[in-house]
């Protein structure tokens, strides 16, 4: 497709794979992160910190030089330090509203403007936006407020022809823990190729904006008896017909 895509959060497993599938698709990759491997698909990689305006406006505009235009955005970048409230330090709560927020909110408020109408921004959310989990207080927060500011560029940007969408993955790459797949309908938890798929989708779908695709494996659409009682989603299946 010959699309002009910058990546920010390039270096994780999900940005490897984002990487890849737009590589493939025929488009160039522009990455940023501050560490991690670089994918040798990337037209070139920046270590830069978007978490600050000056950062995702360098970004942008090392983007527009070298690719000649910016025609996709996903916003890929995040941080996770597992603790209770009462035992996160503000510098827990600060890194991951840094770290999750402000790096998906700066490089959009840079590159917004410059985007050509038909023009995508996509980011990366998280199941934990709307499902709580245990001792994720900063970055629950901060996914959730990614999702509000993906629905709010979608309105305020749409009359341009700019769309504005998220994915929201569930549990990706843990396939050691098979007794947390066995919470997910389709027995499997996802992969970062599950996440990079459907960001390519958003990426080209002409009239979808302001909505989050969970790419979950059916994981928010099920009970707490399915999630957490396993031997209770037995005994209903076994009460059915048995087709499983």
């Amino acid at each position: 497709m010959n699309r002009a895509v910058l990546l920010i959060g390039s270096s994780s497993a999900i940005g490897h794979a984002i990487t890849e599938e737009f590589t493939r698709a025929g488009d160039r990759v522009m990455g940023v992160s501050v560490d991690g491997p670089v994918h040798p698909s990337l037209v070139e990689n920046l270590s830069l910190d978007v978490s600050r305006a000056e950062g995702a406006d360098e970004a942008v505009a090392r983007t527009l030089e070298c690719l000649g235009g910016l025609d996709v955005l996903v916003l890929a970048a995040a941080s996770m330090a597992p603790a209770a409230a009462h035992r996160a330090t503000p510098e827990h709560w600060d890194r991951a509203i840094t770290n999750t927020l402000h790096t998906a909110f700066f490089p959009a408020r840079a590159a917004l403007p410059v985007m050509p109408r038909g023009g995508s921004v996509i980011a990366i959310s998280s199941v934990n936006a709307t499902l709580a989990a245990p001792w994720l207080p900063g970055y629950s927060a901060a996914k959730a407020g990614v999702e509000g500011l993906v629905r709010q560029l979608a309105l305020d940007y749409g009359p341009r022809g700019i769309r504005v969408n998220a994915v929201a993955p569930g549990m990706i790459g843990q396939s050691d823990l098979p007794k947390v797949a066995e919470g997910y309908p389709l027995g499997r938890v996802g992969t970062p190729f599950d996440v990079a798929q459907a960001v390519l989708y958003l990426a080209a779908a002409g009239f979808v904006t302001g909505t989050v695709l969970p790419v979950d494996g059916g994981l928010s659409v099920a009970s707490p008896a399915a999630f957490l009682r396993p031997d209770l989603r037995e005994k209903l299946y076994a009460a059915g017909d048995g087709d499983r």
